[in-house]
């Protein structure tokens, strides 16, 4: 894979030598639909940690122009399970004991599975319904390499226009993601941080119970907190679907500007729902702690936007690293981004008939000429990860809410 991307790079390369800046940018874009449609296939053929690696790296879309973090989400789907003579032999070797005297019953049916681990139901001797999640044999030892693999490929492609250091700032960030979440017992600790912040402000906001005597590196057991996927949620009466899109909002709001840690993984698959307009919240492997200047960079980088103060706006994103030192923007290249992304925040709107997603996507094609003007930020990448994922959830939920008040809430505190 890396030598053919390596390939097509040099090729491209050549063939734009003496064509128009508009040729240029058109071959580029075609280059990169073809490096990264080979990036996701031969990721998705691996599976295992390959396979994370890859939907790791495509949570991080600022790293990465739009043709390849498109292709890249294409690996965020289910993984094939793995035969449970694996699983059996994972949970005997990481809890010590034959798996009939650690549970009174277990599914060997898996009912959810993904690229570093799959999920079964089971009964605790007490009676007690849990979910036991269990980490494939052998996955964490390939990550490393995996990782620096993918980060060759891209390199080789020249899809990353960024110094090496900066290079290596955005990739360590990738690799801690990683193995973070590679470890259950980080995961537990997260769940349970989480559970003691959530449950003072929200008993609708639920996060299931771990049960530490079940549970080790590899191994996760919690309870089982039931609800509907996004899709049934969808079809709940009008109130109840702007509370949960209440309740998402505060969560994330929360998370960020108050804990300064979230949870940063808005996959449909990572949440479930009830008729009460109660939001249950799983996986906790992927959290994204944020410095206190940081927060209030984003609070200032808010209320500009909103004020429309591009010379403020400009420096907070110069702070952020994402705005660098090269060339002159004017003010309307500012402007026409927060008239598209400003909006859901800060007026009514109706996530149903939103055109946010295809406004962004026109206007990244009129900002390719600015493009070096700009550079991802280990601060930034899963910040919008979150908050674009959660655009989607209040789309696919329908939602039609007016959050000007809680955003003012959140950056002016």
């Amino acid at each position: 894979m890396t030598a053919s991307i390596a390939g097509k790079a040099v090729s491209n390369s050549i063939k734009s030598i003496n064509s128009s800046e508009e040729e240029k940018n058109a071959a580029r874009s075609e280059l990169f639909e073809k490096i990264g449609a080979q990036i996701a296939e031969t990721l998705g053929e691996m599976k295992g940690a390959a396979m994370k690696v890859g939907q790791i790296a495509s949570q991080y879309q600022d790293l990465f122009p739009p043709e390849i973090a498109k292709a890249l989400a294409k690996l965020q789907r289910q993984a094939p399970a793995v035969a449970f003579s694996v699983i059996k032999g994972q949970i005997e070797r990481e809890l010590g004991k034959p798996i009939g005297e650690i549970f009174q019953s277990f599914e060997e049916k898996s009912f959810a599975s993904a690229s570093i681990g799959q999920v079964h139901r089971a009964v605790l001797p007490n009676g007690q319904a849990v979910v036991v999640k269990v980490q494939y044999p052998g996955v964490a030892e390939s990550c490393d390499s995996d990782l620096k693999q993918l980060k060759l490929a891209l390199k080789l492609a020249g899809v990353m226009k960024i110094d090496k250091k900066l290079q290596d700032e955005l990739f360590n960030e990738i690799k801690e993601s990683l193995h973070a979440e590679l470890n259950y017992l980080q995961e537990a600790h997260n769940l349970n941080v989480f559970a003691a912040f959530h449950n003072v402000k929200d008993s609708k906001l639920i996060i299931p119970k771990v049960f530490p005597e079940y549970s080790s590196r590899r191994v996760l057991t919690l309870s089982e907190e039931l609800g509907d996927p996004v899709e049934t949620a969808a079809q709940y009466p009008a109130e109840i679907r702007n509370e949960i899109g209440e309740r998402l909002f505060n969560m994330v709001a929360q998370e960020i500007f108050i804990l300064n840690s979230f949870h940063c993984d808005p996959h449909p698959g990572n949440f479930a729902f009830r008729a009460d307009g109660s939001v249950v919240v799983y996986d906790f492997g992927g959290i994204k702690e944020l410095d206190q200047p940081v927060v209030q960079t984003y609070k200032t980088l808010m209320n500009a936007a909103i004020q429309s103060n591009v010379p403020v706006l400009e420096d907070a994103l110069r702070d952020l690293k994402v705005r660098n030192h090269h060339g002159q923007i004017p003010a309307d290249f500012y402007i026409d981004w927060r008239n598209i992304l400003l909006p859901p925040m800060i007026e009514p709107f109706d996530f149903s008939s939103s055109k946010v997603h295809l406004q962004t996507v026109s206007q990244l094609r009129k900002s390719m000429k600015y493009w070096d003007s700009f550079m991802p930020s280990a601060e930034t990448m899963m910040v919008n990860r979150t908050i674009s994922g959660h655009y989607w959830n209040m789309i696919h939920l329908k939602v039609n809410y007016d959050f000007k008040a809680l955003t003012e809430q959140y950056i002016t505190a």
